[in-house]
């Protein structure tokens, strides 16, 4: 077969690979980094309360896609409950109800929040008008000695709302924040004392309400910021910096002064929400648009099969780049190994012992095991006989590794037991006939360099952007396979040999 076949053959590969790859990611955006699992996230509201024996309606706020946060996927867990959703007031709001319950009830709504490139500003509030504010008494009083003050001391509606803003951070420090607030001091009350001065000053806010986005976390606490109609759209106020606008992890809940949830026909309502970030969202997403564009493509794809299998494959499509490893660093630099797989799979299992204790750990079986074969080769023992002589020493010596080390304290010395028995016994057989027939120098020659590339495949392996490249995209392995199949064409010197033959250069 001559070459212009191999090298057809290698470029078609390459542009099958690189062109499903490309495709998956301009087309169907699927990431190319692991990180990029931080625009989504898990939410999860938990309401729990104790019924009446009797009917129940449970009212509860929900949050609404925005220009900055989609809501990707929404479901609600309640057993024998109906319920209805509706509009009011700009907010969503769902009613769970039921004709008879007792004892303690536990709903669920779930939700997949996906932040949208975008500005974030909330929307259009044309014809907002400020609503009245009943301060009489000593309260209206101090709201106008506020609202002069704050005047005095601000040019236009951005500043007087962060003075505002600024003042409520310290309200012991003002008399006339004192009297507003009427000893309710707490971040809801003082963003609802903020909407009414400014309702007061013939400014239109309101309070919003919402969680900050956590990777994970249960309970999380309720935020509160100001929002305020300038012109023909709601600005919000961050309390905290007392600037417009607010962090990008702000997820807006609801609106108002409305209480998050409300029960009738029981009691003890608790509401706890939990975040959770979403480490395969960006992929997820990418998959829910590839069924539509591409459905064929990605339903023969690895993301297809069961997670369990998943995890397989996580493993095996990393075999490939330590073959290629090996491929270099033998046919290129000239790097001496003991077989063609053994490195690759001591590799694996430097997965989990880690590097050093692996090296530690290989290095002690298959010396004590090299000992033990140069007995056996007393006893004149004949190859089959002698190879499961050997194997059985293997497990011996591995699980003997195992009881002293965790006997000593050492866990990582339990991770012996994830070597290959087979490999470690083929390699103890060859060193040995290597020994024999070259001398120690050159099995302990190939015994070191069957350790570089273990140890390199390692390193390679371990990197989680390549395992994030090589799953999602295993179509990039058929470029590896045609620069192995170019690599098997190459005939010229090796890195090591242009050093042994350097005498040669200085005729």
């Amino acid at each position: 077969m001559n070459k212009r076949h191999l090298y057809a053959l290698a470029f078609s590969l390459i542009v099958i690979g690189l062109g499903i790859f490309l495709y998956k990611v301009l087309v169907l955006e699927f990431p190319l980094a692991p990180d990029k699992t931080a625009d989504s996230w898990d939410i999860e509201l938990r309401a729990a309360f104790t019924a009446h024996n009797g009917p129940v309606k449970l009212e509860l706020f929900l949050p609404r896609p925005s220009t900055r946060y989609a809501l990707i996927d929404e479901s609600f867990i309640s057993p024998g409950y109906g319920f209805t959703a509706k509009e009011l007031a700009g907010n969503r709001q769902i009613t769970w109800s039921i004709r008879r319950a007792k004892g303690r009830q536990v709903l669920y709504y779930r939700a997949i929040v996906h932040r949208l490139p975008g500005s974030g500003i909330p929307a259009v509030a044309a014809g907002t008008e400020p609503a009245p504010i009943p301060y009489e008494g000593a309260k209206l009083a101090a709201a106008n000695a506020l609202i002069a003050d704050i005047r005095a001391h601000s040019a236009d509606v951005p500043t007087f709302v962060a003075e505002l803003l600024k003042r409520l951070q310290h309200p012991e420090r003002n008399e006339n924040l004192q009297v507003l607030l009427a000893r309710e001091d707490s971040p809801l009350r003082r963003m609802q004392v903020a909407v009414e001065v400014l309702g007061q000053a013939g400014m239109a806010a309101r309070v919003v309400h919402g969680v900050r986005l956590h990777e994970l976390q249960r309970d999380v606490p309720l935020m509160y910021w100001l929002e305020l109609a300038e012109k023909d759209r709601w600005r919000p106020y961050d309390p905290a910096t007392a600037a417009p606008g607010i962090p990008e992890d702000y997820l807006p809940w609801w609106r108002g002064d409305v209480a998050l949830a409300a029960v009738k026909g029981g009691r003890e309502l608790n509401v706890r929400v939990s975040t959770r970030l979403v480490k395969e969202a960006a992929l997820s997403n990418a998959v829910l648009r590839g069924q539509i564009a591409a459905p064929g493509l990605l339903d023969y794809s690895l993301l297809s099969l069961p997670i369990e299998t998943q995890t397989v494959y996580h493993v095996l499509l990393l075999v490939p780049l330590g073959a290629f490893l090996l491929v270099v660093l033998r046919n290129i630099v000239g790097v001496k190994t003991f077989g063609t797989f053994m490195p690759v799979l001591i590799a694996l299992a430097f997965r989990e012992t880690q590097l050093l204790w692996g090296v530690l750990l290989f290095s002690l079986v298959v010396g004590l095991g090299l000992v033990v074969r140069f007995y056996l080769d007393r006893l004149k023992l004949l190859l089959v006989p002698r190879l499961a002589s050997v194997l059985t020493v293997v497990v011996l010596l591995m699980a003997g590794i195992s009881v002293v080390s965790f006997k000593l304290g050492i866990e990582r010395g339990l991770s012996v037991a994830l070597f290959p028995m087979v490999i470690m016994t083929m390699t103890i057989e060859r060193m040995s006939i290597v020994w024999e027939e070259r001398g120690p120098g050159e099995a302990l020659q190939q015994g070191l360099g069957s350790l570089i590339v273990a140890a390199l495949a390692y390193l390679v392996m371990s990197v989680e952007y390549v395992r994030h490249l090589v799953f999602v995209f295993p179509e990039l392995l058929l470029v590896v396979l045609a620069a192995m199949l170019l690599l098997g064409r190459y005939s010229g010197y090796r890195l090591t040999e242009l050093v042994r033959f350097r005498v040669l250069t200085k005729d």
